[in-house]
């Protein structure tokens, strides 16, 4: 697949504001996002995609700069981050299927977030963003799907975060979805995950240049953001294959410890990829989305008084639900039981365990284990 453009799609403005679930209104706003393939004439032949949490648009082929984003698309982001799974003769075959990926509501490469220029005050939103649900990244992404004149989606996917809002998405548009297939998502924040989240958003926070998240005039809260994506990136990927990984690499002098100096490979990796990270992602952004994550109920973000009863409209949806038994981000367990309970409400649903030591983001690193099976379940319509 050759060079990608993103799109940009205002969703927003003063004659048609867009209400938040938690009472803001926004009245300029907009997505960025990609498509792949091409639109039948029927219509019916669309994906759409939800990346993970720090994702975007960009799912595959070569996109060398997004208007607006800057310096934050680097070299890591021009390459599709599903890039072996989307594209003519893939998993995801763009010679058959219209595929859609958005940036999220609150992100960072592109849509309106908290980096976005406020044409009120001439900044950045920074603090002065609000914060955003899952339920409102969905119904952004549902104004899309009507700009772009598309009625029902053949499938729905999303791997990780990006599963949680596939989820919602079925059940809050139950009409609209047919196949619905979310990759290592759970369907609530367990526990140990608001944990986790929690000292990523306490690293970022207590950054001394956080500044209460208007920060964009002066140094960025870099040590903070590093040291969240480095709480999270051990639940990523299974400690076998960071072993691995961190067998060749190189010590390098760590910047920021005073007493403690790196004495293994494997610190040294972790460090790396935590100042990696910041290059190329926005803290403000980061919290938006931990937060949606933090309060994410399936419940909650569909508006129902009961699940069983939503789920009564998703009968006719089709589920294909994937684990990963090296899985310690998403728990095999957590797949398991929104399987009991597809079933239990008579929705028509498949469960595939993959056996991998690859961790959580298998579905971004083993095309050859997930591929097959999104390519039968899409080509033959479950």
């Amino acid at each position: 697949m050759g060079n990608i453009e993103t799109q940009f799609y205002t969703f927003a403005s003063e004659d048609k504001p867009f209400a938040l679930s938690h009472g803001r209104v926004l009245t300029d706003a907009h997505l960025a996002y990609e498509t792949y393939g091409q639109l039948n004439e029927a219509k019916d032949n669309v994906i759409l995609v939800f990346h993970a949490l720090t994702g975007s648009q960009h799912l595959a082929g070569m996109n060398p700069a997004v208007d607006g984003v800057g310096e934050r698309w680097t070299e890591e982001c021009q390459l599709g981050w599903w890039d072996d799974f989307v594209g003519p003769g893939q998993a995801v075959d763009t010679n058959r299927f219209f595929v859609v990926c958005a940036n999220y509501l609150g992100g960072c490469y592109g849509s309106t977030g908290p980096s976005t220029i406020d044409v009120n005050t001439g900044k950045p939103y920074g603090a002065d963003f609000p914060s955003v649900t899952i339920a409102d990244i969905v119904n952004s992404q549902a104004l899309l799907l009507d700009y772009l004149e598309i009625e029902k989606l053949h499938a729905v996917i999303g791997s990780s975060f990006g599963g949680l809002l596939a989820k919602v998405f079925a059940a809050r548009y139950p009409e609209r979805a047919n196949i619905v297939i979310p990759i290592s998502a759970g369907s609530r924040t367990t526990s140990l995950t608001k944990l986790h989240n929690f000292e990523q958003i306490c690293a970022i926070e207590q950054d001394p240049n956080f500044n209460g998240g208007n920060y964009y005039e002066g140094e960025y809260p870099n040590d903070g953001l590093a040291l969240a994506r480095m709480i999270a990136h051990k639940n990523y990927v299974s400690l076998n294959q960071l072993k691995d990984r961190a067998r060749g690499e190189v010590m390098q002098p760590v910047s920021g410890l005073k007493f403690y100096q790196c004495k293994f490979p494997l610190e040294s990796y972790m460090k790396h990829q935590g100042q990696k990270f910041v290059k190329r992602f926005d803290a403000n952004t980061y919290l938006r989305i931990i937060d949606a994550w933090q309060s994410f109920d399936l419940e909650e973000e569909i508006g129902a008084a009961s699940l069983s009863g939503a789920y009564e409209k998703c009968r006719h949806q089709k589920y294909m639900i994937f684990s990963v038994d090296s899985d310690v981000c998403f728990y095999p367990e957590e797949q398991a039981d929104f399987v009991y309970f597809l079933k239990r409400n008579k929705v028509p649903c498949r469960h595939m365990t993959m056996h991998s030591d690859k961790g959580h983001d298998a579905f971004l690193l083993e095309p050859e284990l997930f591929g097959p099976q999104i390519a039968f379940c899409l080509q033959q319509g479950w």
